[in-house]
Formats: C-alpha cells, sequence, structure tokens
C-alpha cells in the first residue's frame, strides 16, 4: 500500500499524527457513549437483565459493520473517511450522502453536549448562568482542535481515560459489595438478582425489543476511528488493532458493567432519568458520588462534543475536496488542520447557547433531534456495508489480495442488513421515536433537492473526476505489487 508525496504543486493534505495510543482510546471513546451513565437506568427498566443480550447483539453487529469499513479503507490508504470508498464504489450522491448526513448526525449530537454540558455545570456549580459553559466548552475545543490533530488526539485520550476508569471503579466496588454479602433495602448484592425477579426476560419479547429501541443509540460514534484514517500513523497497523478490540471493549465496559449494576441492585429498582452509577456508589457509602458521576458525564459529553467538532470538521474538508461542498472548506492552516470547516462546525454548536434559552421543552425536542440522528447513523453504518458489497464485485482482486478482511464476506452484511430492519422496525414500537422515524426522511429530501442542483455543476465534476483519477493511480500501484506477489510466489512454486 502506497502513498503519494505530496510535491510543492500538490495543495495540503492532513498529516499522519495520531499514533496507535491516539486511535486505541479514540475507539473506546466512541464505543462509550454518555448513554451507558445516564441512559441505562432506562433501557434496564424497559428490558430488565435481557438487556445484557440487546447490548451483546448489537456490538457483534457492529463490529462487522467495523471490519467491514476497516477493509475498505486499508484497500486505499487515499481515502480519507468512508464518505471517500462509498462516493467511488457507489458514486458520487452516496459520498454526497453519507458525508453530509454524517456531518448533521455529529452536529445534532453536538449540539445537545453543549446543552448536556451546560446543564451538568449547573448541578455542579448552582447559579451559573447556562450560558458561561456552553461558550467555554466551544471556545476549549476550538483551540485544541486548531493546534494539530495531535492536539485533539491527546485531549480525546484523557477523556476516554476518565470514562474507562469510572467504569472500572463501578466493576471493582461492585465486585467487592457482591462477594462481602452487601445488603440494601432492596436485598443482598448477589448474582442471582439477574434471574431471580422474574427471569432473564421478565418482560417478555416487547420489553427486549424495547431495550434495542433505546440501546442502539449508545454505539453512536462506535464508527469514529475511521475518520481518522487520514491521520493515523500506520494505518495498517494501527485501524485493525483498535477495529479487533471492539468485542472487549462491549463485553468489559457495557455488558460487564450492566452485570454488576444489575447485580448489586435487583433491575426493578432502576428508573428512566436516574444514574445507575450514582445510585451505586451512594449505595456503596460513596457521599460524593453524585458530584463524581456528573463530573465523568461532564467529561463523557465534553468527548462527544470533541468527537463532533473533529469528525465534522474533516467530513465537509473531505466533501470539499470532492466538490461537495464550498471551497472555502478545502483549505487547511500552517498546522495541517482544515480550520475554516473547524470555524463552522463551532459556529454551529454554538446555537445550542441559544436553543438553551428557547423555552423548557427544549429537552423533549432534543430527544427527538438526537433520535433522528441516530437512525441517520443506521443508514451511515448500510452505505459503509452497501460499499463492502461493491468492493466485493467490482474490486475481487483487492480482497484477494487484503491482509484485513471482514470476516463472513458476503453472506454476514446480509445478516447485519436483516439487524438493521429489525432496529427500524423496533423504533415504530413506541410514539416518541416512531414520530421520530417519520421525520428522518425530510434531510434526505433536502440532500436529494441539494444533490439536483450540484451534480450537473462544472466545478463539481471537474472535482470529482480529479479525485477518481488520484484513486485509481493508487489501485494501479496496488495492482501491479500484488501481481508482482503473485508472479513471484508462481515462480517460487514453478523452481520448486
Amino acid at each position: 500500500m502506497t502513498t503519494k508525496p505530496v510535491t510543492p504543486h500538490q495543495e495540503p493534505h492532513l498529516e499522519r499524527q495520531l499514533t496507535n495510543r491516539h486511535i486505541q482510546l479514540i475507539a473506546i471513546g466512541g464505543a462509550i457513549g454518555t448513554g451507558l451513565f445516564m441512559g441505562s437506568g432506562k433501557t434496564i427498566s424497559a428490558a430488565g437483565p435481557s438487556v445484557i443480550f440487546v447490548y451483546m447483539i448489537i456490538g457483534f453487529m457492529l463490529f462487522f459493520v467495523m471490519r467491514a469499513m476497516g477493509e475498505l479503507l486499508l484497500s486505499n490508504l487515499n481515502y480519507k473517511s468512508f464518505s471517500d470508498f462509498a462516493a467511488d464504489l457507489l458514486g458520487p450522491w452516496a459520498g454526497f450522502f453519507t458525508g453530509w448526513t454524517y456531518w448533521f448526525c455529529w452536529v445534532i449530537t453536538g449540539i445537545a453536549d453543549v446543552i448536556a454540558i451546560a446543564g451538568y455545570s449547573k448541578e455542579l456549580w448552582p447559579g451559573l448562568p447556562l450560558w458561561i459553559p456552553g461558550l467555554a466548552t466551544v471556545a476549549i475545543l476550538l483551540l485544541l482542535n486548531l493546534v494539530t490533530v495531535k492536539a485533539f488526539g491527546e485531549t480525546e485520550f484523557w477523556f476516554a481515560l476518565i470514562k474507562i476508569i469510572a467504569i472500572a471503579a463501578l466493576i471493582i466496588v461492585g465486585m467487592f459489595m457482591i462477594f462481602t454479602g452487601f445488603q440494601s433495602d432492596a436485598g443482598p448484592a448477589t448474582f442471582t438478582n439477574l434471574w431471580s425477579h422474574g427471569g432473564m426476560f421478565p418482560n417478555e419479547f416487547m420489553g427486549f425489543v424495547a431495550g434495542f429501541q433505546i440501546a442502539v443509540f449508545a454505539f453512536v460514534g462506535i464508527e469514529l476511528v475511521g475518520t481518522t484514517a487520514a491521520e493515523a500513523k500506520d494505518p495498517e497497523k494501527n485501524l485493525p488493532k483498535a477495529i479487533n478490540s471492539i468485542p472487549i471493549r462491549v463485553l468489559l465496559f457495557y455488558v460487564g458493567a450492566l452485570i454488576i449494576l444489575m447485580s448489586v441492585t435487583p433491575w426493578t429498582q432502576f428508573q428512566a432519568g436516574h444514574s445507575p452509577f450514582i445510585a451505586m456508589f451512594s449505595l456503596a457509602g460513596l457521599g460524593a458520588a453524585a458530584t463524581v458521576v456528573n463530573l465523568v458525564v461532564l467529561s463523557s459529553a465534553m468527548s462527544s462534543a470533541n468527537s463532533g467538532i473533529y469528525s465534522t470538521s474533516r467530513m465537509v474538508y473531505g466533501l470539499a475536496q470532492e466538490g461537495d461542498a464550498p471551497s472555502v472548506f478545502r483549505g487547511l492552516s500552517r498546522r495541517k488542520v482544515p480550520q475554516n470547516a473547524l470555524f463552522l462546525s463551532c459556529v454551529l454548536l454554538l446555537s445550542g447557547v441559544i436553543l438553551m434559552y428557547a423555552g423548557q421543552d427544549i429537552g423533549k425536542a432534543f430527544e427527538m433531534v438526537t433520535t433522528v440522528s441516530a437512525v441517520c447513523f443506521v443508514f451511515v453504518w448500510s452505505i459503509i456495508l452497501a460499499s463492502y458489497l461493491a468492493f466485493r464485485r467490482r474490486r475481487p482482486q483487492l480482497h484477494e489480495g487484503s491482509k484485513y478482511r471482514m470476516p463472513g464476506g458476503v453472506p454476514m452484511v446480509w445478516v447485519v442488513f436483516a439487524f438493521f430492519a429489525f432496529v427500524l422496525w423496533a423504533l415504530t414500537t413506541q410514539p416518541d421515536t416512531l414520530l421520530a422515524l417519520l421525520v428522518t426522511p425530510v434531510w434526505f429530501l433536502v440532500l436529494g433537492a441539494a444533490w439536483l442542483i450540484l451534480r450537473r455543476r462544472p466545478a463539481h465534476l471537474a472535482r470529482y473526476a480529479t479525485f477518481k483519477s488520484e484513486l485509481a493511480q493508487d489501485l494501479e500501484t496496488e495492482a501491479s505489487a500484488i501481481g508482482r506477489d503473485f508472479d513471484g510466489a508462481l515462480n517460487d512454486g514453478v523452481n520448486k
């Protein structure tokens, strides 16, 4: 696999400054959402102990999406993100729809994060005006991202580490409570709590389905490692390591934490809107649990907003490179950072500060908006799989030469598609998520109208032609290398 050197006549490219340490923690941060800390109470109350299987199944299915993404990104190191291989393999419309949909998902999620940060700050510092933490968050993250991509990597490293330490502390404290026979008003802490209160499926099949409806949103951002492809050092080594460890992370951080929570306290005690983490630490006699968990959730929301600023700026930069976004976003700073795209992301996040003063129903409005965002993420994941099918059909020689093939291949893609259809059906079973599902097509209608205007413009066609030419050059180099390896192996066999 080769990457072309930048000559003085070429546009500046993103630099590969993210090390293995950064990539691993960015992948962990993407796999652990704020929903685990605050949203798991609602998930447990809906599904009971069967939520353990819910998280395992979702993690299992999304692992194959990530493996497909990994094989595609490593098949051509000129791909900056998954919108690039979508444009190359499915057509320019796919790159346009994927890039802007992913951008939309993270902008909405980032605005919600800014509001969440302001809310949690108010819990820690009562009387603090909401606009101060909101504005401070955007300013801090902008400055960190403007420096270098390595500064983003360092910031995300420490944010992810805080989440890991919090979950590890929960598991250790919970294990101690279980093995010492801890007693509370709800009864003893014991693993039998998992099945002694109505069994593993106390709310039957529809309760199990409700768990999927909520839990799938906790995995939003798991694909974030794919947007680091253009800035990762030694991607052929670091991206596979990050993707391969996803099942272990899901088992430890989601399944492990939930097993401990429901063993210490029966699932019947959990309520939507209340953090199970705060409840368990309070049971353990840690009076500062609320403050500690609020700080953890604050850092988790900061991590998500940081990821949103990073991913939206890189996606807009990539779209501008292909002529799908205004050319002003194609420029890089002297530090090889897409600063204009960063400014755009931060200006849009500032709208969260304005929305905090829009009324008391803003919380409900944002629940629906973030649900729309999560549905759009399912669309992005589906495009990744559709790109893989096109890759297998159109580039069989690259698949054969790949050192990082997706396990299960084409049949597994259709299994995951069937799972996504099940998730969409699950979203129709509750009024709030059904409304969000019905609203989502409006976004695609807007994109479709924009695409009809854009696709015939000469500047767009010229940029896309250049994009395809650059990819074709790398494909020729790769095919020649595979051919030489094949001929070498054949000659060795003849000589023997």
